[in-house]
């Protein structure tokens, strides 16, 4: 009887655990943001979109952890596989994308549920439409403060530099990996600032100024290189929402796990939309003379209270999935 309540009490916590991330999903989303589904992904292949890159009316996504070493590139106007490549390697976790230039991506093996992990590797690999198979150039990277778990990287539009952001329940550090990165080399990252909890991927807008990351339920959008928030919002229902994407042209797409999973684009609320889209320039002034291309080091009134307020679901999320697992561990307790 001992050996059976045991195992009961062994899946209660795994179960537990496992939707600790939905709880904290449910309690960060006050409202959700409109959004359009503009197609699904018909790759029966394609179960866990985790990374997420559109470009050229393609989307580029790729497996959670277990798959091999792949990514999909998926036409926007049909849903359909067009293109699979895969590279030599034996990849560990794998968990987010990120734009590489014309054609190619950089795929983020930086997934560490048991944060044990010395270094993570990122790879650079073509996609496209057609199947193929590559020799990638693999980067191996390491924090300055330990391992730590991470499911979102980012690529600098204008300098191409690499950032990995940390998922942590109270609060991710965004790491910036060297410029100059060498392959078969590992290079040491350095912190450069927090952004929200939970983080499931993240991706900078056009300017180079802004970025977004996002979580199960919530995405907030920060200044560059300050991290002040610009503002948060809660983001449409998703299976288990873990992609974000900024197409060249600044529009947001949203990908998710499950068969046949939605991509969406989403509608960004009117002040974040206006502080990511420069306005066009005068006849009068140059581009160089714009407003819009002068640097936004400071956040807009009440963005401190906004970003304290972002802390605040992961608290509570966090003290539901405790009180949940004490309560069922002590219904299990014999009487």
């Amino acid at each position: 009887m001992a050996d059976t309540r045991g195992a009961r009490t062994g899946q209660v916590i795994g179960a537990v655990l496992l939707a600790t991330p939905f709880l904290l999903g449910a309690a960060a989303v006050p409202d959700g943001q409109r959004a359009k589904v503009v197609t699904r992904f018909q790759d029966p292949e394609i179960i866990e979109s985790s990374g997420l890159v559109v470009a050229d009316d393609l989307a580029v996504t790729t497996n959670d952890s277990g798959d091999s070493g792949r990514i999909f590139t998926v036409s926007l106007k049909t849903g359909r596989t067009v293109g699979v490549t895969r590279w030599s390697g034996e990849p560990e976790d794998v968990e987010a994308l990120a734009p590489a230039g014309d054609g190619e991506v950089w795929v983020a093996d930086i997934g560490d549920n048991t944060e044990s992990r010395s270094s993570v590797e990122v790879a650079r690999v073509p996609y496209g439409d057609q199947d193929r198979e590559v020799d990638a150039d693999v980067v191996e990277l390491s924090y300055p403060d330990g391992a730590h778990d991470a499911e979102s990287l980012l690529t600098h539009p204008r300098t191409g530099q690499l950032f990995v952001v940390s998922k942590a329940f109270l609060g991710g550090t965004v790491y910036a990996a060297p410029r100059e990165l060498v392959p078969g080399k590992t290079h040491q990252m350095r912190a450069s600032g927090s952004v929200l909890g939970m983080a499931t991927d993240a991706a900078f807008f056009p300017d180079g100024k802004h970025l977004i990351v996002r979580s199960y339920g919530r995405a907030v959008v920060y200044t560059w290189p300050s991290l002040a928030v610009v503002g948060g919002f809660g983001l449409p229902a998703q299976e288990q929402g873990e992609g974000v994407a900024v197409s060249p042209a600044g529009a947001v797409f949203l990908s998710s796990e499950g068969v046949q999973a939605p991509l969406l684009r989403l509608n960004l609320p009117r002040e974040v939309r206006r502080a990511v889209t420069p306005p066009a320039p005068t006849p009068s002034e140059s581009p160089e003379d714009s407003p819009s291309t002068k640097p936004r080091d400071e956040a807009p009134d009440g963005d401190e209270q906004a970003a304290s307020r972002e802390a605040w679901p992961w608290v509570v999320g966090t003290a539901f999935g405790i009180a949940a697992l004490v309560v069922l561990v002590r219904s299990l307790r014999p009487r």
